[in-house]
C-alpha cells in the first residue's frame, strides 16, 4: 500500500465518469472538504486488512498531533505499478473506511473506480507532505540509516532573494516578476520544497508514443528500458557532453559503482550528501551503490602525486549508472529516476581564487553544452545557493556569475554551512506543469579534500588541500531527454510543431515512394544520404501516401520526401521541412548540405533500425 499523505487547506474533486468495470455509485457534483488530512491511496496486490487498519491508526495519530478535524480517503492508482485487482482494492478501501468509523474519525471517502477532477491546496509546513509505504519492505527500511544531510535539508532555514545582473539583491517577495514568469514559477516551486508527483507529466506519454523509453516493470520503480530510438538519442547526448568536457580538458576515468559503507571517508561523505542510498548487504559488510562519480574520483586523486603546477586538474566520468533511492511518490518519468547517467567532472584547484576562476569557465562550458543540446537562456532559470558568510566575502564573484548568465537568478542563502559546499549553482528547466528540474550544476567543495586525504605540494614545498569543484555540464542524460520532450510539448501548446533537433532525431529524412515501383530508386537515394552521414529510411508499407505522411509527422521526422515520377525525372525532391512547416523543392545535394550544416559540430551514429519500415517492429 502506498499513500501520499497531504495536510491540505482544502481538497475539491468531481467524479467525471467510471473508468473501471467495478466502481462505487457517486454523485456527479463538486465535493469540497476544508482543513483535512488527504490520503491519496494506491492498493497493491499483497495488501491485506491489517495494513488498512495500520494506515488508519497512523492517520488518526497524525490528526491528533496536528489537530486536523477531517480525513479524506481518496483512491489514487498513480503511486504504484503493482496495483491490486479492482475487487481486492475495493475490499481494502472498505476496510479502511470501517477502521476510520471505528476510531470515530470525521472522514469522507471519494468514490472508487471513477475518473475524477482533483484540486488541492497543500499547507506549507514540513510535515504537510509525506509518502507512506505499508509493506514488509518498508518495515525493513524503517531501521535504515538516513543521511544527516537529508534530515538537515528538511530543517534548514533559507532566505530567498533574486539577484540581478545589475548587482541588486532583492527579497523574492519584493521582486517584480513581470517578463520573468518562468523565474517566478521556479521560485515558487523551490520555496515550497515539494517534489511529490500528483499527475503524469506530458513527456511520459511522449516517450512511450515516440518509442524512446518506458519504465521496466520487472525492475525497481525508477529504472528505465530504452528502445532503439531512445538508446540512439541517449548515446548521442552522452557522446556530445563527453566531447565538450574533453575539449575543456577533462581526463576521462572509469570507477566502480559499489563501495564499502564503513570506509571512513565515504561514510562521512554519505552523511554530507542529501540522497538516499541503495544498500547491498554481504556476509560481513554493507556496500552502497554510488550516487555520483565523486567516490571513485576522490579515491584516485588521493593516490596521485600532485603539485601546484598540475592544478587545476580535471577528472571526468560519465557514470552509467548512478543510483539514488528516491521516494516512489517523487518518481516521474525521466525527470526523477533511481538509476541515471550522470556526466561528472571534478576540478582540483589550489585555492579559492583559482576555484572561482575555474567555476566561471565551467559556467560558460555548461551554457555552451545546454545551447548545443537545444536550450538557450530563454528555457533556463538559474539558482545560486550559498552561505551567508561566503556571500559577504565574495559578493563580486557571485554577481559575476549572474552577469555571465545574463538575467535575474534565484538565490537561496543559508545562515550556516550544512553541506560540504559553500556555493552551488544550477540551471533549471520549467516544464509544462510549471515544475522545475535541475540540469547543469557546479559546487565549491571546501571539505572533501581533507576528508579523503587529497593533497598537493604547494609553491613552498608543503602539503596543502585543494578546493574541489563538482560539475555536471548537462545534468543527468535522462533528465535532459525529459526536458527536450517537455520543451517540444511547450512548443506544441504555443501553436508550433514539436520536434527534436535534427542531430538528435533518430530518422533525419523519411522517403515516401508514391508507388512500390519507386522503392528501388528510394533505396538508391538512401545510399547517397548515408555516404554523407545522414540517417534516412523508406516507408515502403502498403499504405496511402497521406497515411504515411501523417505517420512521419507523428514521429517528428525533420525532413519528409515524397518520391514519384516527377522526382525521378527531374532529380528535384519535394521536401517537407518540419521546423518551417513548409514544402521546398531542392536537389538531393542541397538537402544534404542543409542537414550537414545543421549537424556539423554534433556526433553521428547510424540508424539502429531496419531502413525499410515494412521490416521494422513496433516497440509500443
Amino acid at each position: 500500500m502506498k499513500i501520499m499523505q497531504l495536510h491540505v487547506d482544502y481538497v475539491e474533486y468531481e467524479p467525471i465518469q467510471p473508468e473501471a468495470g467495478i466502481y462505487e455509485e457517486a454523485e456527479r457534483k463538486i465535493h469540497r472538504i476544508e482543513e483535512a488530512l488527504l490520503l491519496l491511496t494506491s492498493i497493491e496486490k499483497d495488501d491485506d486488512r491489517l495494513l488498512a487498519v495500520k494506515a488508519m491508526d497512523d492517520a488518526a495519530a497524525f490528526m491528533e498531533k496536528l489537530k486536523i478535524p477531517r480525513l479524506v480517503i481518496y483512491p489514487y492508482a498513480h503511486l504504484s505499478t503493482d496495483l491490486a485487482p479492482p475487487t481486492h482494492a475495493m475490499e481494502i478501501f472498505n476496510a479502511m473506511k470501517e477502521r476510520a468509523r471505528t476510531l470515530g474519525l470525521n472522514f469522507h471517502a471519494a468514490p472508487f473506480g471513477w475518473n475524477k477532477r482533483l484540486v488541492i491546496s497543500v499547507k506549507g509546513h514540513p510535515l504537510a507532505e509525506q509518502l507512506k509505504s505499508y509493506t514488509a519492505e518498508a518495515a525493513a527500511r524503517s531501521s535504515e540509516e538516513v543521511p544527516q544531510a537529508l534530515l538537515l535539508e528538511e530543517k534548514l532555514e533559507s532566505y530567498w532573494h533574486v539577484l540581478t545582473p545589475g548587482g541588486e539583491m532583492i527579497p523574492v517577495e519584493k521582486f517584480d516578476f513581470s517578463g520573468h514568469e518562468n523565474l517566478e514559477a521556479f521560485a515558487k516551486y523551490e520555496m515550497q520544497k515539494s517534489r511529490a508527483v500528483l499527475e503524469q507529466p506530458p513527456h511520459v506519454s511522449l516517450m512511450k508514443r515516440l518509442e524512446i523509453a518506458d519504465h521496466e516493470p520487472a525492475s525497481d520503480p525508477g529504472n528505465v528500458r530504452w528502445y532503439a530510438k531512445g538508446r540512439l538519442i541517449k548515446s548521442l547526448l552522452e557522446e556530445y557532453v563527453t566531447k565538450k568536457v574533453i575539449e575543456y580538458g577533462g581526463i576521462e576515468l572509469e570507477t566502480p559503482i559499489m563501495y564499502d559503507m564503513e570506509h571512513p571517508a565515504l561514510r562521512k561523505y554519505l552523511h554530507k550528501f542529501p540522497a538516499r542510498q541503495y544498500v547491498i548487504p554481504t556476509e560481513d559488510k554493507k556496500y552502497f551503490l554510488r550516487f555520483a562519480a565523486c567516490f571513485g574520483q576522490f579515491l584516485i586523486a588521493r593516490d596521485m602525486q600532485l603539485s601546484y603546477r598540475h592544478l587545476p586538474l580535471w577528472l571526468y566520468e560519465l557514470t552509467r549508472y548512478s543510483f539514488r533511492r528516491e521516494k516512489s511518490g517523487e518518481l516521474a518519468g525521466l525527470k526523477r529516476l533511481r538509476a541515471f547517467t550522470m556526466p561528472d567532472v571534478h576540478a582540483l584547484c589550489k585555492d579559492l581564487e583559482q576555484a572561482k576562476e575555474e567555476m566561471k569557465r565551467r559556467l560558460k562550458l555548461s551554457l555552451e553544452v545546454m545551447e548545443g543540446i537545444g536550450f538557450d537562456r530563454d528555457y533556463l532559470e538559474m539558482a545560486i545557493r550559498f552561505t551567508k558568510d561566503f556571500y559577504e566575502e565574495n559578493k563580486d564573484f557571485i554577481f559575476e556569475l549572474v552577469r555571465i548568465f545574463g538575467k535575474p537568478v534565484l538565490a537561496e542563502m543559508w545562515s550556516e554551512r550544512y553541506f560540504y559546499f559553500v556555493l552551488k549553482w544550477e540551471f533549471n528547466f520549467v516544464d509544462c506543469q510549471r515544475k522545475a528540474a535541475a540540469l547543469s550544476t557546479d559546487q565549491i567543495d571546501v571539505e572533501n579534500a581533507r576528508s579523503y586525504g587529497i593533497t598537493y605540494v604547494n609553491e613552498s614545498g608543503e602539503e596543502a588541500y585543494p578546493i574541489i569543484l563538482h560539475c555536471s555540464p548537462s545534468g543527468a542524460i535522462e533528465r535532459v531527454i525529459y526536458a527536450l520532450l517537455e520543451k517540444a510539448e511547450l512548443v506544441r501548446m504555443r501553436g508550433g510543431k514539436p520536434m527534436l533537433s535534427t542531430w538528435l532525431s533518430p530518422t533525419q529524412v523519411r522517403i515516401i515512394p508514391v508507388r512500390s515501383k519507386y522503392i528501388p530508386d528510394c533505396i538508391e537515394l538512401i545510399e547517397e544520404f548515408e555516404r554523407n552521414r545522414i540517417r534516412v529510411d523508406v516507408d515502403d508499407r502498403d499504405e496511402t501516401v497521406d497515411k504515411r505522411i501523417r505517420d512521419a509527422e507523428t514521429e517528428w521526422i525533420p525532413y519528409i520526401v515524397v518520391y514519384g515520377e516527377r522526382e525521378k525525372k527531374s532529380g528535384i525532391l519535394s521536401v517537407r521541412i518540419r521546423a518551417e512547416d513548409r514544402i521546398e523543392f531542392m536537389k538531393p545535394e542541397d538537402l544534404i548540405t542543409r542537414i550537414r550544416e545543421e549537424t556539423k559540430d554534433k556526433p553521428f551514429k547510424e540508424l539502429p533500425l531496419p531502413k525499410l519500415l515494412s521490416r521494422r517492429p513496433s516497440f509500443r
